[in-house]
């Protein structure tokens, strides 16, 4: 038991890592290619990386059979939060005191790994874990 939760924890955070490849990378090209602030292009970027990260953490981290839309919207729920939260803080951050955007960013990644984890594991996904039949 205690094993398979360690490997869970270990695909969660390699597949998180992949979805910080994908934020990063549209973050920074919206970040130096457009003129916008902070805001848009972290938000972009956050988007993105959450239906990337979604998709693989419920298939093969979780690999939950749960009914998909409903999975999704308590993720939205998560995100509903999350995001409102992370965005202005990380605009404050980045456009008012000027830290470094890339900083800020990274600051947001590590607070959404951690916090996704305990949401999907304890709640979204705590009652379907491993009920997906291997084709």
């Amino acid at each position: 038991m205690k094993h398979r939760e360690i490997i869970r924890t270990l695909k969660f955070v390699l597949f998180s890592i992949s979805a910080g490849l994908i934020e990063i990378i549209v973050f920074s090209f919206l970040n130096e290619l457009t003129d916008w602030s902070y805001w848009p292009c972290y938000l972009i970027a956050l988007i993105l990386s959450v239906l990337w990260n979604f998709t693989l953490n419920r298939r093969y981290t979780f690999q939950s059979a749960n009914n998909v839309p409903v999975a999704m919207l308590k993720v939205f729920a998560f995100y509903c939060i999350f995001t409102p939260v992370s965005t202005i803080t990380g605009s404050y951050l980045a456009d008012v005191l000027l830290w470094n955007e890339y900083l800020v960013t990274a600051i947001n990644m590590i607070c959404n790994l951690t916090l996704e984890f305990l949401y999907d594991r304890f709640y979204v996904f705590r009652d379907s874990i491993d009920t997906r039949v291997s084709q």
